[in-house]
């Protein structure tokens, strides 16, 4: 095909597609979708080999935010039955994250809801960055406190914090449609302080949320000109209690192709498989792995996610490996220090039987264990 030759050898020296070339990945038909995954998965391993970073989630403040996000288990006015706390302790913060890091996890992701932080959040999620580093030895942190205000950018990279995540989500042009409480620009604007203060940005988007081809495309074209270092692709967990619960239009095939054309977009940045995978890929998880180069273990902020073994089996199954504090995630270019040697080339799985049309709301499970309960967490 030739679209795809063109596009792998784009990716393969960092060439940005065209958006009709974007497009036109989203459009391939599901005939095609094991040549879109082998062309796309020939970019992944040209910068990433076949290694895999794990990240792990602890959710430090759960529910009750002020912010209208259609897609938010959290969300003003949310009826969703999830868990709801105020903020974790520093040391139950680190035995939380102390779980991920025990499984494999490489990198600590700190969410707290809410708008964004207050000064005095700041020096909470300060203390906990401090404890959990000087408990985990090697370990990356990322923060996600929502919105920031002048200065705290700064702060959190002195606490030692290597990254932040702020996702853009969905097109400038449909922003509105989902959130109203604040809007497109602002979220720009807070991967952009991020990185002024030296911090790894990481923002990446919600598919499944009834937009168009030409809204993903735009999405990831606005990311890739902020040019984060990694992408985190969600896809929408369509939560009872809120507006986008009847949103069940992906399927396994189209998620794949989603994560395809973000590969082709963004050939040598970190793409993340991030929530939802479990609900939209089903049995098809193990052909993204040589899509992305990441994905989270265990459970998401509100929802269950796969077990945690069951995480490592799929990778080890595919024929891939967990990549080691002692690797440098992005290659030499994007860092200036000694990346991995990239894997040799390896064909793509075989594709599994396609599931049942059936909508399977089942596979919503809202978390009920980990960080703010008494159970252990999922890791």
């Amino acid at each position: 095909m030739d679209l795809l030759n063109t596009l792998v050898d784009k990716g393969l020296r960092r060439e940005l597609p065209t958006r009709e070339e974007a497009l036109a990945v989203l459009a391939t038909s599901d005939d095609e979708l094991l040549d879109v995954v082998a062309a796309a998965g020939k970019v992944r391993r040209q910068w990433f080999g076949r290694r895999v970073k794990l990240n792990y989630l602890v959710n430090l403040k759960s529910g009750l935010c002020p912010e209208d996000c259609s897609y938010c288990s959290q969300r003003l006015g949310s009826k969703a039955e999830i868990l709801k706390y105020t903020w974790l302790k520093p040391d139950d913060a680190s035995k939380a994250a102390a779980a991920g890091v025990a499984g494999g996890a490489k990198r600590v992701c700190l969410v707290a809801s809410g708008r964004g932080p207050t000064d005095k959040d700041v020096d909470r999620v300060s203390e906990t960055i401090s404890t959990i580093k000087e408990q985990n030895e090697g370990v990356e942190v990322c923060a996600c406190l929502g919105l920031l205000s002048d200065g705290q950018a700064e702060r959190l990279r002195s606490a030692g914090a290597d990254a932040y995540n702020h996702n853009l989500n969905t097109s400038e042009a449909t922003y509105g449609d989902i959130c109203t409480t604040h809007d497109f620009s602002d979220r720009v604007s807070t991967v952009q302080q991020a990185q002024a203060a030296g911090m790894s940005a990481c923002s990446g988007l919600i598919a499944g949320m009834g937009e168009s081809d030409a809204d993903l495309v735009d999405v990831v074209f606005a990311l890739r000109d902020l040019d984060p270092d990694s992408v985190p692709v969600n896809f929408l967990i369509p939560f009872e209690g809120t507006p986008l619960a009847e949103e069940w239009n992906l399927t396994p095939q189209r998620a794949l192709r989603i994560l395809a054309m973000v590969r082709f977009v963004c050939p040598d940045v970190e793409v993340r498989l991030a929530g939802g995978r479990e609900v939209h890929l089903r049995s098809l998880q193990p052909l993204a792995l040589h899509l992305v180069n990441s994905i989270f273990l265990g459970d998401y902020l509100t929802s269950e996610g796969q077990a945690g073994k069951d995480d490592l089996a799929m990778i080890a199954d595919a024929g891939f490996e967990v990549e080691g504090t002692d690797t440098t995630t992005l290659p030499e270019h994007r860092t200036g220090t000694e990346a991995a040697a990239p894997a040799e080339e390896a064909p793509a799985a075989a594709v599994p039987a396609p599931p049942s049309d059936d909508t399977r709301r089942d596979l919503v499970s809202v978390r009920r264990r980990g960080a703010g309960t008494d159970l252990p967490p999922n890791a």
